[in-house]
């Protein structure tokens, strides 16, 4: 929105001409959106608690989850309203590829808000129905998927992209459309698998975030989309814009988050910041380095589906519980310490993704 009066005021002062550099506005976007969750955080804190809207917590977990029994919950919305500022402000509100993600927040958002109401307001222990919950993920990601396809016009935008291969590029066709739907709604829920600990899923998302947002810039540009062998889109640099609020409003959202959390992410944030880096990774052809630099997403959901494989099929647990950092729980390790090596491993595996772009 201020990138257009920035370009109006030009014509009195060149100075303002610094607003058209993608890297200053991500750096604006970024603080923009750190600020806003910092003021906004107690505000809404406060809000959930004199609603009640507070954490469920199942009996069969670790004990030492109970006493987080009625924290509040729903603080993805948090994320939600800082994000959406930040990209307001200072995205080009021309380019399809910041509505594409915009949309998907808002879309998955509102499906983890639903959840969310009927768990903690309604009383529903069960939530939303999963299979109602599928079946709205899924009508979500084909609109996107379906109009990414449909409205391409380079050929860099269908090209499937293979990690250390820079000049195995296939064209996928239609099957575009399959990748990017499973990308979206696999990325959705398996951030929403990771969301159990104080802080555990959102500090890996926004490492992924700030790795997408070098490789849009990157993506953007063509010399550098040349020299590392990566699909030269055009406009996908203003997917910086969108990757730094992400990683301004999760930094602000963890202020409070922090072990001892004082407020929960809930669904309405995990399944659209989840489905947000999918819908990215989608937009940049970057959907392989997504599960690379995910790693911590893919093992929780991994974890999950051995642990329900193996009992249903040998009747027998491989974790103490799924997913698996109530595992580690459960061996004996405190929060604090899952979490951090969590975060250890998930910066690893970003660096290592980001090692890719050269390694071709």
């Amino acid at each position: 929105m201020l990138v257009y009066l920035a370009e109006y005021l030009t014509e009195f002062y060149s100075g303002f001409n610094v607003f058209s550099y993608v890297t200053f506005r991500a750096i604006l976007g970024l603080v923009t959106a750190l600020l806003f969750s910092l003021w906004l955080g107690p505000k809404l804190i406060e809000r959930l608690q004199l609603m009640q809207i507070g954490q469920v917590v199942r009996n069969d977990g670790p004990e030492s989850h109970f006493s987080k029994r009625g924290t509040p919950t729903m603080g993805g919305l948090l994320i939600l309203f800082g994000i959406f500022a930040s990209v307001l402000l200072w995205g080009d509100l021309s380019s399809r590829y910041v509505w594409v993600v915009l949309f998907v927040l808002f879309s998955f958002g509102a499906i983890g808000f639903l959840d969310d109401y009927r768990k903690v307001v309604r009383k529903d222990p069960k939530g939303l129905i999963a299979r109602w919950k599928y079946i709205f993920q899924s009508i979500a990601a084909m609109i996107v998927a379906v109009y990414l396809y449909w409205s391409s016009t380079h050929v860099g935008e269908t090209q499937l992209v293979l990690p250390f291969f820079k000049d195995i590029m296939p064209q996928l066709g239609g099957f575009f459309i399959v990748l990017a739907y499973f990308t979206v709604v696999g990325s959705s829920n398996a951030v929403n698998l990771t969301d159990g600990l104080d802080g555990l899923a959102i500090m890996p998302t926004v490492m992924v975030a700030g790795a997408f947002g070098l490789i849009s810039y990157l993506s953007g540009h063509v010399q550098f989309a040349n020299y590392l062998h990566i699909p030269y889109l055009p406009g996908a640099s203003e997917l910086v814009i969108v990757c730094t609020a992400m990683v301004g409003a999760g930094l602000g959202f963890l202020w409070f988050n922090t072990y001892p959390a004082q407020v929960f992410m809930g669904d309405v944030g995990s399944l659209s910041l989840g489905a947000a880096l999918g819908a990215i990774a989608v937009l940049v052809r970057q959907e392989i380095l997504l599960v690379i630099m995910g790693g911590v997403f893919v093992m929780e959901t991994v974890s999950v589906i051995l642990q329900v494989g193996s009992y249903k099929l040998r009747g027998q647990r491989i974790f103490k519980m799924a997913p698996i950092h109530h595992h580690y729980e459960l061996k004996g390790w405190p929060e604090p310490r899952v979490i951090v090596r969590f975060w250890i491993i998930s910066l690893f595996l970003v660096m290592l993704g980001l090692a890719t772009l050269k390694l071709r």
